[in-house]
C-alpha cells in the first residue's frame, strides 16, 4: 500500500515547519534599511575581539575598566544572546530534526549548486536519478533550496516517494522549493548536515560550489575514519570532477596524503540508471549484513 506523503504534510506536519502564512521561515529575516541581517550562525561562530596585550606589558587601563564592571553589565544583559543559551536552540534544531525523520524510509541525499537552472543538463539528471532511486523505495533528502536540490526533490515526487528538505537560514535568502513533503529549516549547518549523514543511505553529488565540496568531504572523512558505515559517494558528470579526483590521485596520494584505500571512497559516473543500480546494490550488501550480524547476535545471546 502507498504512503501519501503529501496528505501526510498537510496532517502531521502543517504549521510545524517554521513558516509563516506567506510560505516564508520566520527564520529569513531581512532588514528594512536594506542590510542583510545577521545569521544565528554566524552570532554563534563569533567572538568579540579583544586587545592584544604582551605577557610582559600591563594592561589597559581600559580594558581594567570593562573587567571590573563586567558583572554589572552580565546583570543587564539578555541572557538569551549568549552562547549557553544558543545551547539549548541547537538541542532543540536535534529534537526537531529528529523527530521529523525518525519515519522517512531509506532515503539518498542529493547535493550539487544551487545556482543550476532548470534548462541545464545537470538539472535534468538529478531530476531523473531522483525519480529513479524514489521508484526504487528510496526517499530523497536535499538542502531544500534551489537548482540541483529542487531537481532531486521533483524527481522523489515524480517517482512516488517521500521529498524531503533541510533548509538553512544563509545571509542572503534562500526560499525552500515547492516540491517539498517534508521541509524543515535549520539555524545550524553543523546540526543540518547531521540530518544528511544520519539518515541518507548515500550521497549522489552533482557539479556544485563550496557548500557541495563541504558535504562531499565531510561524507568522505566520516568514512574514512570510521565514524559511519562505508555508504556509497557517487559524482554525476566525470568531466567537471576529473580535476578534482585527478588531483587527489596524482598529488594526494604520492605525498601520503591519503591512502589508495581512500581512493574507492569516490565512484564517478555519468548515468543516471547506473547511480541507482550502485545504490540498491549497495543498500541490499548492507541490509544483508545488518540481518546477519543480528542472527548472529540473537544466536549468542541464546547460547
Amino acid at each position: 500500500m502507498s504512503r501519501d506523503y503529501n496528505s501526510e504534510k498537510r496532517n502531521a506536519l502543517n504549521g510545524n515547519n517554521g513558516n509563516n502564512k506567506n510560505g516564508k521561515s520566520s527564520r529569513f529575516r531581512t532588514n528594512n534599511r536594506g542590510r542583510r541581517s545577521t545569521t544565528e550562525d554566524e552570532r554563534f561562530l563569533s567572538r568579540p575581539a579583544q586587545p592584544l596585550v604582551k605577557p610582559t606589558e600591563a594592561v589597559p587601563q581600559e580594558e581594567q575598566r570593562l573587567q571590573e564592571h563586567a558583572l554589572e553589565r552580565a546583570l543587564h544583559f539578555d541572557f538569551t544572546h549568549t552562547d549557553p543559551w544558543r545551547v539549548f536552540r541547537i538541542m532543540s534544531e536535534f529534537v526537531d530534526g529528529f523527530d521529523a525523520l525518525s519515519q522517512v524510509p531509506p532515503s539518498i541525499a542529493i547535493f550539487g549548486s544551487a545556482r543550476t537552472k532548470p534548462e541545464d543538463p545537470h538539472y535534468l539528471a538529478a531530476v531523473e536519478t531522483a525519480r529513479l532511486l524514489a521508484k526504487a523505495g528510496f526517499g530523497i533528502i536535499t538542502g531544500g533550496g534551489p537548482g540541483i536540490m529542487e531537481a532531486g526533490n521533483k524527481g522523489a515526487q515524480e517517482g512516488g516517494n517521500v521529498s524531503i528538505g533541510c533548509n538553512i537560514e544563509l545571509p542572503f535568502e534562500q526560499g525552500s522549493n515547492p516540491f517539498l513533503d517534508i521541509s524543515l529549516d535549520f539555524r545550524y549547518f553543523f546540526v543540518r548536515k547531521t540530518m544528511f549523514v544520519k539518515y541518507a543511505e548515500a550521497f549522489v553529488i552533482f557539479p556544485g560550489g563550496f557548500g557541495t565540496m563541504d558535504e562531499l568531504f565531510e561524507a568522505l572523512t566520516l568514512i574514512q575514519t570510521k565514524k559511519v558505515n562505508h555508504f556509497p559517494v557517487i559524482l554525476y558528470g566525470s568531466k567537471y570532477w576529473a580535476g578534482l579526483v585527478n588531483w587527489i590521485r596524482d598529488t594526494m596520494l604520492p605525498s601520503n596524503k591519503v591512502n589508495t584505500d581512500d581512493l574507492g571512497l569516490l565512484m564517478l559516473s555519468d548515468d543516471p540508471r547506473e547511480i541507482c543500480k550502485i545504490v540498491i546494490d549497495a543498500y541490499q550488501e548492507s541490509y544483508r549484513q545488518d540481518r546477519t550480524s543480528l542472527v548472529s547476535h540473537k544466536d549468542q545471546t541464546i547460547r
